[in-house]
């Protein structure tokens, strides 16, 4: 595993190859184009970026009838605002109307660090995983963001994709495969199994490799996509799995912990099982890796929590 850059440099450049290819592809920001990292593609292609100020819902509206018309429209914004102040629009002019738009949510979970509550989205799973007719994804490296932009692109249909601000870790081998909807097995082991979304995939296999110098084995899942959700493999992991972790960066309420949880059970699949996220209250202030470690969303955090649910 090695550092790589951000994975909204990646989303950034992915867009403009697809814009130099398809002068059809647009973008809909709100005053976000500088934090998405999309000022060279408004400057290579300033027909092809619409920015219309802060007004969520305005931003939305405008994607919506943009992908009415045939465009391949992605609409670019915080996702704490994106998810929360626009969500009717994205209800119904999107899902509902069956718009094709690319719904981005940036600066997603606690990105925003100290900025608190306000500009974090620990709720964007939840609320977009109740409406009909929008897949949601949540890539773990840049890998994953540039499959996740290409083959959301070409899909015709509705989707969140949710992404953060850090610098990204390769994650995967090569040669490995990304569809919407398949879940990717990062390694392999029969003692505990963690199924994780997004930036918290990596530590999950950080924890891993803590865990093998200890002679425990792990599996590690990347749940990219919450919708559709690969069902095949969680209930697969979990068969062959002593214990079973759940790692988001999101309230544990409504997101992957609770969807593998129904899963599990309406499956009869009974195992010692642990979700981990952010639990029901105001959010401790400092940056993202503070947050994750006062969590137990960190390496050491899970590896601890995996031995406990082993004994």
């Amino acid at each position: 595993m090695e550092s790589n850059r951000a994975n909204l440099v990646v989303f950034s450049e992915t867009l403009a190859n697809l814009a130099k290819a398809d002068p059809s592809v647009m973008v809909v920001t709100s005053d976000s184009r500088g934090s998405a990292k999309l000022v060279p593609f408004g400057e290579s292609y300033p027909d092809q970026l619409v920015e219309v100020g802060i007004a969520e819902q305005n931003l939305v509206g405008i994607s919506a009838g943009l992908a009415s018309t045939g465009k391949k429209v992605f609409a670019v914004s915080p996702a704490c605002f994106l998810t929360a102040r626009s969500l009717e629009q994205i209800k119904n002019d999107i899902a509902y109307s069956n718009n094709p738009v690319n719904v981005i949510g940036i600066s997603g979970g606690v990105s925003y660090g100290a900025l608190g509550s306000t500009h974090h989205s620990l709720h964007d799973i939840a609320v977009l995983r109740a409406i009909n007719n929008i897949d949601i994804i949540l890539p773990a490296d840049n890998f994953e963001t540039q499959q996740a932009i290409l083959q959301s692109a070409a899909s015709n249909h509705p989707v969140y994709i949710r992404f953060g601000k850090k610098a990204m870790q390769d994650i995967h081998k090569p040669n490995t495969k990304f569809k919407i909807g398949k879940a990717i097995v990062v390694c392999e082991g029969e003692d505990v199994a963690f199924i994780a979304t997004g930036e918290a995939v990596y530590p999950a296999a950080l924890a891993a490799r803590q865990l093998a110098a200890q002679g425990i084995s792990s599996t590690v899942v990347s749940m990219h996509t919450i919708k559709p959700f690969d069902i095949d493999v969680l209930l697969q992991v979990a068969k062959r799995s002593r214990a079973l972790i759940t790692v988001e960066e999101h309230s544990i309420f409504g997101g992957l912990g609770e969807a593998c949880a129904g899963y599990l059970q309406e499956a009869g699949v009974h195992i010692p099982f642990k979700r981990v996220g952010i639990p029901d209250e105001h959010t401790v202030t400092g940056n993202q890796n503070e947050i994750f470690e006062h969590y137990g969303l960190s390496e050491n955090g899970l590896a601890k929590l995996a031995k406990s649910l082993l004994k």
